[in-house]
């Protein structure tokens, strides 16, 4: 059997960053957490934790951790149903999940709004590209995400949620200064674009489908949704905006689409560890019926 007490603390090093943090959260002294986690790993035959600032988990360490999140939320679950395992009342536990920057500014932070403040948990939101949330679920850093990717990770269900459209805009200026000739291989390959991060590659995938190769395109970093908006409009580059954001923009002329009529649309999947417990089902519920609302039917 596992040293529970020892995967809590290797789960509070994870979550809050360090052994002291840690240690203050659970009540014991730092050196406790060591010697708990040094046992841990002594039991595995391989180390847990990469020290640093922050600690971060090694590959085992997150699917422990994982593993823990799915024990405490079981474990809740039983207390709901035999309310003499818990006398003080429900504690409410973590429930890691992992989504796209678009889709936490639009419908999935008012989702998990309205879930967490009825569930007795503590929602843990990681942002990434849709296209590498689902490495959070394979990692084991998460028990559920927002993901581009339908096939489900190892240990998990998926079901679609809809679609996210993209429109390529820019303001009028910026299309007068740049795209004078019109939108070619070349302009676009001059013209600064607006990106998330690194990962971002919606411009690109427009770009390649409207000229049927790859173009390198110059490009600003902006990572918030907001500041897309923004930027676009003070035409500092043009970008994939979402549309559910800039719609009232491209309605009154501020905002112009590079090429009318030539939208992404991204697909997106809920991905859920399976057999977690009857809470994470909730949010599952939540999510989809909040995706509905504002996402395309694919």
């Amino acid at each position: 059997m596992l040293d529970y007490s020892a995967l809590s603390a290797l789960a509070a090093v994870i979550r809050e960053g360090s052994f002291e943090r840690a240690a203050r959260t659970l009540n014991v002294t730092p050196s406790a957490i060591s010697q708990r986690i040094r046992l841990l790993e002594e039991r595995v035959g391989c180390a847990l934790v990469v020290r640093g600032q922050p600690c971060r988990a090694t590959d085992t360490g997150r699917r422990l951790c994982q593993h823990t999140d799915r024990v405490r939320l079981l474990e809740q679950e039983l207390q709901g149903a035999l309310p003499a395992l818990a006398p003080e009342g429900i504690a409410r536990v973590p429930l890691p999940v992992a989504v796209n920057a678009d889709s936490l500014a639009t419908w999935f932070a008012p989702a998990v709004a309205t879930f967490a403040a009825q569930a007795p948990v503590l929602m843990e939101v990681a942002v990434d590209d849709e296209t590498h949330t689902a490495e959070w679920l394979r990692s084991g850093a998460v028990l559920a995400a927002v993901t581009a990717t339908a096939r489900p990770a190892t240990g998990c269900n998926s079901q679609p949620l809809g679609a996210m459209r993209y429109r390529a805009a820019a303001s009028p200026a910026f299309m007068a200064r740049h795209f004078g000739e019109g939108v070619t291989a070349g302009t676009l390959a001059r013209a600064p674009s607006l990106v998330f991060s690194p990962k971002d590659e919606l411009q690109a995938r427009w770009a390649r489908r409207l000229c049927h190769r790859h173009v390198e395109l110059p490009r600003h970093t902006l990572p918030s949704p907001q500041a897309f908006a923004t930027a676009a409009l003070a035409g500092m580059g043009w970008g994939m905006q979402l549309e559910v954001l800039v719609a009232q923009h491209l309605k009154d002329g501020t905002l112009v689409e590079l090429v009318p009529d030539t939208p992404l649309d991204v697909p997106l999947y809920w991905q859920q560890a399976r057999a977690a417990s009857g809470v994470l089902e909730g949010l599952s519920r939540v999510v989809a019926e909040a995706a509905r609302g504002v996402l395309r039917t694919v």
